[in-house]
């Protein structure tokens, strides 16, 4: 198992799970900068943080750009997904570039069950494809975007993320092998089925995607369960700053409402 992408995973874990412990302290403590404010918070969760200087504005970028996370994940990980296939059942190979990362992390180039590994890994390309084709539908037709805004290091972290994940699970692998009228862009409390239980149950099933992919891959590829680990950390700071919203701007919140996980966070 390639230690580092492992080791990378698992820092990227880190460093949100320090986040969602830090911000809130820091923040009563009022020694978060606006800096840092501005890198953990996007869309309507930055209303509350008052007017950013200048040149913070400089640096952000629309919110609506989420859609090219998504563009680039469908594209990126199709093109994973047809050179892993052709690998698989049509007698290629992967490319060079694979096979020189590959050697670059440690990876063995043989392995007890390679036909396992090989089935897993175009299994959990194929589920994060079709994740993202839905994500991106969703964006196009379905998602309203306010005038939210995101900051550009976000923005690039989003790109690179989506490639960096279909490329993780590419690396598991022996290498020879909208129809509705919008009322109002104004926020409002969300009601009906998962909502009834937490604030962000999108962040939610975002975390039993990956961990459905974890099963995919069995359970004992550390790699993955640190992307696990980077996307529960990730989706838990989000959902908090996100219900942290609701509970200020709406008195009549529903208090026995959780943030993340039904019942428990």
């Amino acid at each position: 198992m390639p230690a580092v992408l492992a080791s990378a995973w698992a820092l990227l874990a880190a460093a949100f799970l320090a986040a969602l412990v830090l911000v809130p302290r820091l923040r009563r403590a009022g020694v978060v900068s606006g800096l840092f404010q501005d890198l953990v918070r996007y869309g309507k969760t930055k209303s509350g943080c008052g007017q950013c200087p200048g040149w913070l504005r400089l640096l952000q970028v629309p919110k609506r750009w989420f859609t090219h996370f998504y563009v680039v994940s469908v594209l990126w990980n199709g093109f994973l997904l047809i050179w892993l296939f052709q690998a698989e059942f049509l007698g290629g190979s992967l490319p060079s570039w694979i096979q020189h990362v590959h050697r670059a992390l440690g990876r063995d180039s043989q392995s007890e069950d390679m036909g396992n590994e090989h089935f897993s890994a175009l299994l959990v390309l194929l589920l994060l494809w079709l994740h993202s084709c839905r994500r991106l539908a969703e964006c196009l037709w379905t998602s309203v975007f306010s005038n939210g805004v995101i900051h550009i290091v976000q923005y690039c972290f989003g790109l690179g993320y989506y490639i960096a994940v279909g490329s993780t699970v590419l690396c598991q692998v022996p290498t020879n092998v909208r129809n509705r009228k919008v009322v109002s862009l104004s926020h409002s409390v969300p009601f009906g089925d998962w909502f009834e239980r937490v604030s962000c149950p999108h962040y939610f099933a975002e975390l039993l995607i990956y961990v459905s992919m974890a099963i995919t891959l069995e359970f004992h590829n550390v790699t993955w369960w640190c992307v696990v680990m980077y996307v529960l950390f990730n989706q838990a700071l989000a959902a908090v700053l996100c219900h942290e919203f609701y509970q200020k701007n709406f008195s009549s919140y529903p208090k026995h409402r959780k943030a993340f996980i039904p019942f428990v966070f």
